[in-house]
């Protein structure tokens, strides 16, 4: 998700989706969602405790170079954990903080929103501290992220869109099975720049099938 629906000035969303929440479940993950856990990493809500640790995490050149800017300040990511939690009660948004089981330290974050009514559709994200990257804990929060939005929220369909440039984005989308479907021509405006960005969708029937083929663990 190269542009996040936050906006760090006017802490909004983007134009809204018209959204029709899903009937509540005995788990209603709008009430708060749950905490997902992985063979290194837990996935949580986030808390507010957690802005120190995004900022360091999220704002430096290698991490940003290809996303919109993140809050520039702790008390930014402040108010965008706020917004956050107000957006999943809404039943719009996700976003998790991940967490190293080592560690009660916050080193990324996973985000998933709505793109249509009912979140038949959705868009997701991540943005990972530079230092892990390489280490599996993507792949390792994709699964998770992935089973949590098909099996709980029950979307269909899930889109990520990717600078073209960014090698390593992309590289990762098509290690846990996503398909490009296209290219989105001077679609996203950075640093003054307009960039390609590739378009890369996961369709619920193939994410079953590519876990029924990797035996439900994550291919390295």
């Amino acid at each position: 998700m190269e542009r996040m629906p936050f906006q760090p000035d006017a802490a909004t969303l983007l134009p809204p989706v018209p959204f029709q929440a899903p009937a509540s479940s005995s788990t209603d993950w709008r009430a708060g969602l749950p905490e997902l856990v992985g063979n290194t990493i837990t996935l949580r809500e986030l808390r507010a405790e957690d802005a120190p640790a995004l900022f360091a995490a999220l704002t430096s050149e290698q991490v940003t170079r290809f996303i919109s800017p993140p809050p520039s300040t702790i008390e930014g990511f402040g108010r965008f954990i706020a917004w956050a939690n107000r957006q999943r009660e809404a039943g719009q948004y996700a976003c998790f903080a991940v967490v190293p089981h080592d560690s009660d330290t916050a080193i990324g974050i996973f985000q998933v929103r709505s793109l249509e009514p009912a979140f038949g559709t959705a868009e997701w994200g991540f943005a990972i501290a530079s230092e892990f990257w390489g280490t599996g804990i993507f792949l390792e929060g994709a699964q998770l992220v992935l089973d949590f939005v098909f099996q709980v929220i029950g979307t269909h369909r899930v889109e990520a869109r990717a600078a073209v440039k960014n090698g390593r984005g992309n590289g990762a989308l098509r290690k846990i099975g996503a398909v490009q479907e296209g290219v989105l021509r001077r679609s996203f405006l950075r640093n003054g720049e307009y960039l390609d960005q590739a378009l890369w969708t996961i369709l619920a029937d193939e994410w079953y099938q590519a876990k029924t083929a990797w035996g439900n663990h994550i291919v390295h």
